[in-house]
């Protein structure tokens, strides 16, 4: 019973204090009550119990079951414990309320299923958990923060056993195979590891399986006992191991006819499947195929094997894969059927591919070449031009070694790693012979080839190479001045040619220089019909006479020669003659 005491009073407010009677008070606990308009504020003052916060919470989940664990140190007489939780969506934007966690309320234990209040695998929640008694509460434990899907163990998967043949055939069910509610939602990302040990040595020995698999290399009617591991390898996480199973093996069966060792033969992506046979007499053999994903299944794929183009019914023990694998195809597995003339048919053991994984890198091809200073190496990278996507694939990286190759001292082998296909080397020694190879290795797969075949090659000798430098600025001097010899001279001759078209050098007709200003009336005058000069050497003596000689009509003179229509080439000529004979009787 509650003893009230009123400690104040006032015009404005108005407080009250409640003190429970209790035989130990360590902490008082304050709750505001309320508010009446500003003016009342009354406060209780509740007494501790002995009641103590749970303690070390913690949550441990397998595939869907949740469990709730803590710690418990004070007096847990009639005390039960009560935990509240709260899912935070991505789409929330508020703060989200406390719940009730289902199958956590008021139980008597530390620990409590709450498997069916958790549904969103995915998100994060916060857990808290409380003591009670009748009516007294602990505080809140403090908040334990979790996402089901991080914390979650995979659980153990099922396993069959058969024994077949002295080996032991096993099929897997994956964890939460018959339960609506999954945690893990494609089965297909689980990889399965499988632990086999004989029962009488107890030396265990681990190997990887697929869900439907013939567990092989066994000694007969020998017990062997296993468990099961799944794993999901992209997230890095290891489920608990499925119970023991012990079987016992049977004697095994050689069967002559049966293919043996068979085995893949792969480089620079080509495929040849390989094989033995013990049989002495004719035999047919038939390759065939199964997709790779069909065995990642939980089905039964017996019936889906399908036949190798151009390996069926052959006699020989080889067969070329190229019809089905391809650089980019997926993983496929392999076995051959062996018949007889009686129609006695005989299955070896499959053999799986994963083209990138299984092929071998070739070596790269190498050539090299020599300048004064450097060494040219150009690669060829594994399979040649024709399997460029080889390169693609792998992404290649080469790595080259070279060495002085002199037999006075072990000259130390120095490397050059590049991506690309053309090197060089420089510091050379001048009349050395150098030796070079190269191999390809791919970082992503940890593959490497072997290394090329070596080249060798000498570099020139030092004197020669001041004489090589002065040969070849001479012969760049004499081709540049070649050049630009042949451009003068054509320069030379387009100037000519402008000259000529716009500053011709003929003399103007003797028939035109003496007008004068005067206006020639005829425009042109053929050039046949130009009048010709014709000038004489005459001694000063004859010359004194001739111009003594009065020529008479020059008014009619200039007048003819002004009449270009009336002109004629051959009275013109008849008329020089005339003068001319005239002439020489006067000389005479």
């Amino acid at each position: 019973m509650l003893d009230p005491t009123l400690i104040g009073y006032g015009i404005n407010a108005f407080r009250l204090l409640i003190i429970t009677h209790a035989s130990e008070l360590h902490v008082l606990n304050v709750v505001t009550a309320c508010s009446f308009k500003g003016e009342l504020d009354i406060v209780f003052f509740v007494g501790q119990t002995n009641l103590k916060s749970p303690q070390d919470i913690q949550v441990y989940a397998v595939n869907t079951n949740f469990t709730l664990m803590w710690n418990y140190t004070g007096d847990g007489t009639n005390v039960t414990f009560s935990a509240q939780y709260q899912c935070f969506d991505d789409l929330q934007t508020s703060e989200p309320e406390w719940k009730e966690l289902s199958g956590c309320q008021n139980v008597s234990h530390t620990e409590c299923d709450f498997s069916s209040a958790i549904t969103a695998y995915y998100d994060m929640h916060h857990i808290r958990i409380r003591a009670e008694r009748r009516e007294d509460r602990s505080p809140w434990s403090s908040i334990f923060e979790m996402i089901p899907y991080e914390i979650a163990q995979i659980g153990p998967p099922e396993i069959a056993l058969q024994s077949i043949n002295g080996a032991i055939k096993i099929k897997i069910s994956p964890p939460e195979a018959n339960q609506v509610r999954k945690m893990w939602l494609n089965s297909l990302f689980f990889k399965y590891n499988v632990v086999i040990w004989d029962n009488s040595s107890n030396v265990e020995e681990v190997r990887s399986i697929l869900p439907i698999d013939v567990i092989s290399g066994l000694a007969p009617e020998t017990t062997y006992c296993l468990k099961v591991q799944a794993t999901v390898p992209l997230d890095y996480q290891e489920g608990l191991f499925s119970p023991i199973h012990c079987i016992k093996t049977t004697r095994k069966v050689n069967d002559l006819l049966c293919p043996t060792n068979v085995r893949v033969f792969a480089l620079n992506m080509k495929f040849y499947l390989l094989w033995d046979n013990h049989y002495k007499e004719r035999v047919n053999y038939t390759v065939q195929y199964l997709t790779g994903y069909l065995k990642n299944l939980y089905d039964d794929y017996s019936s889906k094997w399908q036949k190798v183009s151009g390996c069926e019914n052959i006699t020989n023990m080889k067969c070329n894969l190229s019809s089905v694998i391809a650089p980019t195809s997926a993983s496929h597995y392999f076995r051959v059927q062996a018949m007889n003339e009686y129609n006695k048919s005989c299955l070896s053991k499959d053999v799986g591919v994963d083209p990138l994984v299984t092929n071998e890198i070739g070596p790269p091809d190498v050539k090299v070449d020599i300048s004064d200073v450097l060494l040219h190496i150009k690669i060829t990278p594994p399979g040649g031009p024709e399997n460029e996507i080889m390169s693609d694939l792998y992404d290649f990286s080469y790595q080259i070694l070279y060495w002085k190759n002199s037999s006075d001292n072990e000259e130390e082998v120095k490397m050059k790693e590049t991506k690309q296909t053309i090197a060089t080397v420089s510091d050379l020694t001048p009349s050395t012979l150098y030796c070079l190879k190269a191999q390809a290795f791919s970082k992503a797969y940890n593959k490497s080839s072997d290394f090329s075949r070596e080249e060798c090659i000498r570099t020139p000798g030092g004197k020669h190479i001041p004489l090589i430098i002065f040969g070849t600025f001479v012969g760049a001097l004499t081709v540049v001045l070649i050049v630009a010899s042949v451009v003068i001279f054509f320069l030379y001759q387009v100037y000519n040619k402008i000259k000529y078209m716009f500053f011709p050098s003929c003399q103007t007709p003797l028939n035109i220089e003496g007008f004068g200003g005067q206006l020639f009336i005829s425009p042109y005058m053929p050039t046949a019909e130009e009048p010709v000069e014709i000038c004489y050497v005459i001694e000063s003596s004859v010359t004194e006479e001739v111009n003594q000689i009065d020529f008479k009509d020059n008014k009619h003179f200039k007048q003819s020669s002004r009449d270009s229509g009336n002109y004629s080439y051959d009275d013109n000529t008849s008329q020089i003659k005339g003068s001319e004979e005239t002439l020489g009787k006067d000389i005479l």
